[in-house]
């Protein structure tokens, strides 16, 4: 059957149920250009999303020369065809006329035009400088979540072996550390224990600060899908915000802002009274039982309902139907990552799973999700501050072991100390140790905290700013030189999704201008630098994208994210493939931990763990007193409240987050017509009882302020809980008078603005979700006109973040389920 569906207004699709245990049936999306026609299209090039961490699958439709459209590929395992609103429109961004498309230099305060050789030479020689005047500590890599394999790779060996700098990190440490550092705390390891194929198969799926509606929206399909087949799961939510999957709930929790361990620590609590352990899992596979329950002991429901503002009856009712579950699936985000005691938070849900024994069975696993495409490829190959492969930096065998990998002595792998995280590597920045950073695929000045901060940091004459991108951001126009980049569709690479899926996307068409893959800029500079291994040979021996997939997994090897078995050719034509994937496992390997713990042997481990509250790296021999057989380890946490509490000035607390259409800082999505015109500009959430205690009407203009800045938007009054605000972080400056910042007549709108720079003890991750805030009227505004339906309620839509404006260009994508069974459709030949 064939449908048309407009995907702003109905965002996730038509519905095809199934029951549990059942396979999830396909549905093929597919999405041209105005006037182009299935029969116009000249061919299809494999890929997979870049615009959020779901790894879904689709192909790109080329005519002449150009993209004209997706559609879903129906083979993979991820997405069965399906696509969400960011990628059946997404690929629009490619074209947009203001597209970087040759070198820029800063010239007397100006940056101006050049040509690659002189712009990487004055990367080159600026970089040759400091090495011979400051050392290797002077130069810093901030790279993205948005990258390729391939790239990361190559960037964490220049860096790493070819500079010694300890200085590199991703803006996955704004999304993702944290679910890296709950593995590590937990098993030993990173590396997803579970699968998206769990969805299929619980009988209750928890969401922990996980709006899997707008961020991961294919896998809401699937769970939508299951809610409408036989045997339907229940959920449970954690959120303080009434979105869809809060509605969908059978359990909705709705903590205060900053408590989440208080509400984690009585489940647990109740776990435990309530004889819902499975002990002879727990005393075959883990350590800490015994710690864990004197932790809890005292935290009752009643305990966490004066901290976390939510009935004591309700956390009961959760921890049931936690600890009645058949088959428990728990995914968690940035409701938990970015908020207070995020790793100690993070690690207690695993603590749940642990005591239930609900791990390496189907239905039975905990997903700690990635937000960006490529957020996986950034851990496993060493670009997040961590060593490629999850080596532990803190052993030697293992330094010794990469270093055999690159041919190169232990002592040139900086491990002397912890690699640097973000951070504090814009933290060395401010002070004046690093003299150059050079930022790949991200956006830190609308994306970091205490944007005004950062502004002044990158604009420091001091700081030789090099920015490699695809869009002059608010970045770029500080930065002292600009490199245009490809980006997906432009070039060739492998990545990974959420649940360790692996990918392959091809080139499509070609780059605009002179604009070159990270992967040929990243090569460029080791030629030019001049990297060599030990014995004088070239440090870099790959050349193009495959090579550089091979020397990988010549560096994975005989880790857990061993890429040995995958080639080019096995990731075309059909599926991804999960990791590892070896000789042993050569189709790849659903879920981890199916014969007990793996990789938490203090021989093998990629960590010997972190106190949760101090952050404080524990030794080897510490490690191996507490954990010498390898188990899984049950680590306790105290509840201890945030550090910026609502006070007489700032009243209310502040999260942000995201929203369905749009992605990052909106460097693709507010280029791209319909998801622009879906969500046009900021917006302030707030409960109906504060904003009619102050008088304030939907669509008013209001001003956010913090102790740090402010912010202004329109006012959306929703079901969020009293005394907090939300605002989404997407919106910058860069289509504003200004271009960079506040200023020239442009208001702030920046949620960044208000932000705190603080960050969790253990993944080093910022807490965007817990400033302090007061709110004032600007102007009184005359309401909005009625948001579009998106679901087939009769209520008005009370949650918030989906409410796509009217009156957008044409969204109509095209859904086929009578698909034929050879991966292709009538809608997609």
């Amino acid at each position: 059957m064939e449908t048309w569906v407009d995907r702003i207004a109905r965002p996730w699709g038509g519905r095809t149920p199934y029951a549990r245990g059942r396979a999830w049936p396909a549905r093929v999306d597919a999405h041209l250009a105005e006037g182009v026609e299935t029969e116009d299209v000249e061919r299809w090039v494999q890929t997979a999303s870049i615009l959020h961490s779901d790894g879904d699958a689709m192909d790109i439709a080329v005519k002449d020369g150009r993209m004209v459209g997706v559609r879903g590929r129906k083979a993979d395992r991820v997405n069965r065809g399906r696509l969400g609103p960011k990628d059946v429109f997404g690929w629009q961004a490619n074209a947009s006329p203001d597209r970087l498309t040759q070198p820029l230099v800063r010239r007397e305060g100006k940056l101006v035009p050049t040509d690659w050789d002189t712009a990487m030479g004055l990367v080159a020689a600026r970089s040759r400088d400091l090495l011979r005047e400051r050392g290797p500590g002077s130069i810093g890599f901030y790279t993205s979540g948005q990258l390729f394999l391939e790239e990361y790779y190559t960037l964490a060996v220049a860096a790493r072996a070819g500079i010694g700098t300890n200085h590199l990190d991703g803006n996955t440490r704004l999304c993702t550390s944290t679910a890296a550092e709950a593995l590590k705390e937990s098993f030993g390891c990173d590396g997803q224990p579970g699968t998206y194929d769990d969805i299929d198969h619980a009988d209750v799926i928890a969401l922990f600060g996980h709006n899997l509606a707008e961020t991961q929206p294919v896998q809401w399909m699937r769970v939508l899908d299951r809610l409408d087949g036989g045997d339907p799961p229940r959920l449970v939510c954690v959120d303080p915000r009434p979105t869809q999957v809060a509605r969908a709930a059978a359990v909705h929790l709705a903590p205060r802002v900053g408590t989440n361990v208080a509400l984690l620590n009585a489940i647990l609590h109740e776990i435990i009274r309530g004889g819902r352990v499975d002990q002879a899992y727990v005393d075959a596979h883990t350590v800490g039982f015994d710690e864990l329950a004197k932790t809890v002991q005292e935290c009752t429901p009643a305990w966490a309902s004066r901290i976390c503002d939510v009935p004591a009856a309700r956390i009961a009712e959760a921890a049931e139907v936690l600890g009645t579950a058949d088959r428990l699936l728990s995914t968690v985000l940035q409701g938990v990552y970015q908020s207070h005691q995020a790793t100690a938070a993070a690690v207690q849900i695993n603590n749940l799973h642990l005591l239930r024994g609900m791990l390496g069975r189907p239905g039975a696993g905990v997903l700690q999700m990635n937000g960006q495409p490529t957020a996986q490829n950034t851990r496993e190959c060493g670009a997040n501050g961590d060593l490629p492969g999850f080596r532990n930096w803190q052993n030697d065998e293992h330094v010794a072991d990469l270093a055999r990998v690159w041919n190169v002595e232990p002592a040139t792998i900086p491990h002397y100390a912890p690699p640097t995280h973000a951070m504090q590597m814009f933290r060395y920045a401010e002070q004046g140790s690093i003299r150059m950073l050079w930022i790949s695929g991200t956006n830190p000045a609308v994306s970091l905290p205490e944007l005004s901060r950062i502004r002044s940091i990158l604009s420091q004459e001091r700081l030789f700013v090099v920015v490699q991108d695809l869009f002059p951001t608010e970045t770029a126009q500080l930065a002292d030189v600009v490199l245009p980049a490809a980006t997906w569709g432009e070039k060739t690479g492998a990545f990974t999704n959420a649940d360790r899926t692996v990918h392959l996307s091809d080139k499509a068409v070609e780059p605009p201008g002179e604009a070159r893959p990270d992967l040929d800029i990243f090569l460029d500079y080791a030629r030019r630098m001049g990297f060599t291994d030990k014995d004088g040979a070239p440090l870099i021996t790959w050349h193009d994208p495959e090579s550089a997939f091979e020397a990988w997994k010549r560096c994975s090897a005989g880790r857990p994210c061993d890429y040995t078995g995958l080639t080019y050719g096995r990731l075309r034509g059909g599926s991804g493939i999960q990791w590892p994937c070896t000789e042993q496992a050569p189709e790849g390997t659903d879920r981890l931990y199916t014969r007990g713990i793996t990789w938490a042997d203090p021989d093998v481990c990629e960590s010997y763990g972190k106190d949760l509250l101090t952050g404080a790296s524990a030794t080897a021999v510490e490690y191996r007193s507490l954990n010498p057989g390898g188990k899984a380890m049950l680590k306790a946490a105290e509840y201890v409240p945030p550090q910026e509490a609502p006070d007489g000035d700032h009243p209310f607390q502040l999260t942000t987050g995201r929203t369905l259409y749009h992605f990052h800082t909106r460097t693709k999505t507010g280029r791209v017509p319909q998801l622009n015109a879906a969500a046009p500009d900021v917006w302030v959430e707030i409960s109906s009882p504060d904003a009619a205690a102050r008088g304030l009407e939907e669509g008013d203009l209001v001003e956010v302020t913090s102790p740090r800045g402010a912010l202004r938007g329109r006012l959306r009054i929703t079901g969020i809980r009293p005394g907090l605000l939300f605002v989404p972080f997407h919106y910058g400056y860069w289509d504003t008078a200004s271009g960079s910042g506040p200023g020239d007549g442009t208001p702030p709108r920046a949620a960044n603005e208000t932000t705190v720079t603080d960050w969790d003890p253990a993944s080093k991750q910022p807490l965007f979700k817990t400033a302090a805030a007061a709110l004032a009227l600007v102007e009184k505004g005359a309401g909005r006109s009625a948001p579009a339906p998106t679901t087939t309620a009769s209520a008005p839509l009370r949650t918030g973040g989906i409410r796509p404006t009217r009156g957008g260009p044409p969204a109509r994508v095209r859904e086929t389920t009578d698909t034929h069974g050879d991966g292709t459709d009538g809608a997609s030949r």
